[in-house]
């Protein structure tokens, strides 16, 4: 069993990711780390040196070797959807959840976080309400869940997942 869990930036995908995997005692995978790992280098590094194309073609590879393993949660990075190859590898490999969230909650998620090079601008508001109509057509077409996390605590994201894995027979009950 795999549960990819899609989203913007900022929606939780890794702080309910890692709540999930132990609630379901599987293996946790943020994809953005394990990219970072790989290059020995943070995302920001990777965005100055190879642009947002060599990002995502390192991304895209990720992507594909980990959504081959089992007994997984993923947490995927915002814009993994962006690439065909990646909706395809994740609907086909496992249970897609959509961590939905509005801007707001988005902008006071990421206010501090400087490790998100597509914010580094004048008005991150205009940017994520770019990305969100770019995007959330993609994460919808992906996705077998949608999830609101907007003023959530992720314990209770993590238990409406749960119960819709088990209303859904994707995972059994008890």
């Amino acid at each position: 069993m795999n549960i990819f869990l899609i989203g913007p930036m900022g929606a939780g995908k890794s702080t309910i990711g890692r709540m999930l995997s132990q609630e379901l005692n599987l293996l946790f995978v943020d994809v953005d780390r394990e990219i970072e790992e790989r290059a020995g280098a943070n995302i920001p590094w990777i965005f100055d040196v190879e642009g947002e194309a060599g990002f995502r073609d390192r991304e895209e590879s990720v992507v594909d070797e980990l959504t081959q393993m089992d007994e997984q949660v993923l947490a995927t990075g915002g814009g993994a959807v962006l690439r065909s190859i990646n909706r395809a590898n994740l609907q086909s490999r496992g249970f897609v959840v959509y961590l939905d969230t509005s801007i707001e909650q988005q902008l006071e998620r990421t206010a501090k976080d400087k490790n998100r090079p597509l914010l580094n601008a004048e008005n991150p508001q205009a940017i994520l309400e770019k990305l969100m109509l770019e995007r959330d057509p993609l994460y919808t077409q992906t996705c077998d869940l949608i999830i609101k996390t907007d003023r959530r605590h992720p314990r209770g994201v993590v238990t409406d997942i749960v119960k819709q894995l088990v209303r859904q027979g994707i995972i059994s009950g008890g």
